[in-house]
């Protein structure tokens, strides 16, 4: 069973990261959010010579394990870079 964050602390955000460009990475990626019981609402993968580019998306993550999945991502071998956008709250169409 996943964690669909109903906080009212959470808020959505992306992850976008750039690796070397290795078979294993992607589990490896996600395996933050699998162990924290998290299901990402976003992948999207895409190979760019010899790395690769990873945006992640969460529509609500709760606010606690933000920096723990950042920190998590930053320690994968291979990470060349790592940003994290906190995204604007998704406003109700009227």
């Amino acid at each position: 069973m996943f964690t669909r964050a109903t906080d009212p602390l959470s808020r959505p955000v992306r992850f976008e990261l750039q690796a070397d460009a290795e078979p294993g990475l992607l589990p490896r990626v996600l395996a933050p959010f699998a162990r924290r019981d998290l299901l990402p609402d976003r992948v999207k993968a895409r190979r760019e010579g010899n790395s690769m580019r990873v945006d992640i998306g969460m529509d609500a993550m709760p606010a606690e394990m933000l920096h723990l999945v950042e920190g998590n991502l930053r320690q994968i071998v291979g990470v060349q870079r790592l940003v994290v956008v906190l995204c604007a709250e998704a406003k109700a169409a009227a």
